[in-house]
């Protein structure tokens, strides 16, 4: 293989692992396994009375999290403790908060904005 060829080969892998990644990140629930994470490590029935969602979801959104390295499992006995591999990632949740809300309050801004013309137009 030519060095050209290696460097876009190694290129395109990189890409792939960036988006596995993020991919792992795109589910509610997974979303919301990681801010309870935040407050420290849990249990899978833990995490499951806090979510309020099934015991085979919550286990099901932790293999993909685990698979991705994004959290870390210890055993306790019979008990199985989740945390956050890397705690840069509350980082990156937090980075993507703020983006979101920057996004949101354009939204809001512009429905005020159509909600003043509405009335301006006396159609309310």
């Amino acid at each position: 293989m030519t060095p050209g060829r290696q460097q876009r080969d190694d290129a395109e892998r990189l890409r792939q692992f960036k988006a596995e990644f993020f991919k792992a990140l795109a589910h509610p629930l997974r979303v919301r396994i990681l801010e309870l994470l935040h407050s420290g490590p849990l249990s899978v029935n833990q995490i499951q009375e806090a979510t309020g969602a099934p015991g085979s979801s919550v286990s099901q959104q932790l293999a993909v999290l685990r698979a991705r390295n994004i959290v870390a499992t210890e055993r306790h006995g019979t008990t199985i403790i989740y945390s956050v591999s890397d705690p840069e990632l509350f980082e990156l949740l937090d980075v993507a908060r703020r983006i979101f809300y920057a996004h949101l309050a354009d939204t809001v801004n512009l429905l005020r904005l159509v909600d003043s013309e509405t009335v301006a137009a006396g159609e309310r």
